[in-house]
């Protein structure tokens, strides 16, 4: 009998853990509460390894990412252009899930007792209050980057990795390779040290939903199956989006742009990957969408590598719900910090394996928000269900980038060309 995939045994855990959780809490009260007491130090243990990793992956993540783009937009007007559109497009979405996620979750009360047990945990100690608009000025630039790595301050500490990157592209070249070589190299050290953790993936996130179930009931699964409706629902509201993008700003008619892309949706939903999609992305573009080859050629390939349009959402719906698990109330100040936030740590995560992409993501816009992060741990169970529709989403959003481009760079046009009807 084949063994079940890295996944499905991280579904089978949740699923086991809550059918635990629930078990006791129906049978015994004061089982129920032994089995969480035993089981909380162990989820919070895997979740804090996880954790461990995070800092120095995000920064080395974050200068990667402004090298990269640094290189990219060297490379000609075309790339400086889509990465414009890229930049652009991702604080667009960003922005998309920061007022949708809140005013969808608005119409849904969090149930009672599992409100009472996230807020009276230990996690939920540790969020603090919501900063006032002088103090998080005052924040936004470290006075000292190792005290802000240390307290797990993600803004400031993106925001001097930020400046690191871009000082990083003035220096020799030689030196700069040496650098981004040794940041290349951190990261890599802490993939490997995540999939180590990951391998007790299925034994932290029973423990976690064994406690929480064993505490609130059932209304944990509902919580998780809303999260999972709402990410769905927000990724396919994307998708929509990106047809009026391109009637707007790339001059197509949004008809002629959904019959050129429904044959990549539905290589993206087989596959589930951009990358795998890519073929099938530069033959509708050249072919039914007629875009230059100089523009197809690059753009399509830079946005594999360094955009997709779902990764913000992702990140932001995902602390929204964590705000409202817990009942906490947020400022548009912390709104608009975690969307900041979540357009610069996509810039430089894509290429990140799925359940390494969520922590090393997810939870540092969490934290910028001043949320706690403990339910994480079960968000990253589920999140592979919504992939389908988020495959979905980043390749639309691709050929509306390439769109986009095409229209602004006329110097790029093929020297056969004819001129196109916009429809």
């Amino acid at each position: 009998m084949r063994w079940p995939g890295a996944t499905a045994r991280v579904l089978l855990a949740l699923a086991a853990g809550a059918i635990a959780g629930l078990v006791l809490a129906a049978t015994s009260a004061a089982a129920a509460a032994t089995a969480a007491a035993i089981a909380q130090p162990i989820g919070r243990l895997w979740l804090s390894a996880l954790q461990m990793t995070v800092v120095p992956l995000v920064l080395s993540l974050v200068i990667l990412g402004v090298a990269n783009a640094a290189n990219a937009a060297a490379s000609g007007r075309v790339a400086r252009r889509a990465m414009v559109v890229f930049i652009v497009l991702l604080s667009l979405f960003s922005g998309y899930a920061a007022l949708a996620a809140p005013a969808v979750l608005a119409w849904v009360a969090p149930d009672p007792q599992l409100a009472a047990t996230l807020q009276g945990s230990a996690a939920a100690v540790e969020a603090g209050t919501a900063p006032t608009l002088a103090q998080w000025i005052g924040n936004v630039i470290p006075s000292n980057a190792i005290m802000a790595a240390a307290q797990g301050a993600m803004l400031p500490l993106v925001v001097f990795a930020l400046f690191f990157g871009f000082a990083l592209t003035r220096i020799a070249a030689e030196r700069r390779a040496q650098v981004t070589g040794l940041c290349q190299a951190i990261a890599d050290t802490m993939i490997v040290i995540v999939h180590w953790v990951l391998l007790a993936a299925p034994l932290g996130v029973f423990a976690l939903m064994l406690a929480v179930c064993a505490q609130a009931g059932l209304g944990v699964v509902g919580a998780l199956a809303g999260y999972i409706g709402l990410q769905c629902g927000l990724y396919l509201g994307a998708t929509a989006i990106c047809y009026l993008l391109v009637a707007l700003f790339a001059g197509r008619s949004p008809l002629a742009f959904a019959r050129a892309a429904l044959p990549v949706q539905v290589v993206a939903a087989s596959t589930q990957s951009s990358l795998a999609t890519l073929p099938a992305m530069l033959e509708s573009a050249r072919e039914r969408l007629h875009i230059p080859r100089a523009v197809a050629g690059l753009v399509l390939p830079m946005a594999v590598t360094l955009f997709r349009i779902t990764s913000p959402i992702q990140y932001v719906t995902a602390a929204c719900f964590v705000a409202w698990a817990y009942g906490i109330e947020l400022t548009p100040l912390q709104l608009a910090a975690g969307a900041a936030l979540a357009v610069v740590i996509s810039l430089g995560s894509v290429g990140l394996p799925g359940q390494v992409s969520f922590m090393a993501t997810v939870l540092p816009v969490t934290q910028s928000m001043g949320l706690p992060v403990e339910p994480l741990g079960l968000l990253l169970a589920v999140d592979t269900i919504p992939d389908v529709f988020a495959t979905t989403g980043n390749v639309t959003g691709d050929l509306a980038a390439a769109g986009i481009v095409s229209r602004h760079s006329p110097d790029a046009a093929d020297a056969d060309a004819e001129p196109q009807d916009a429809a």
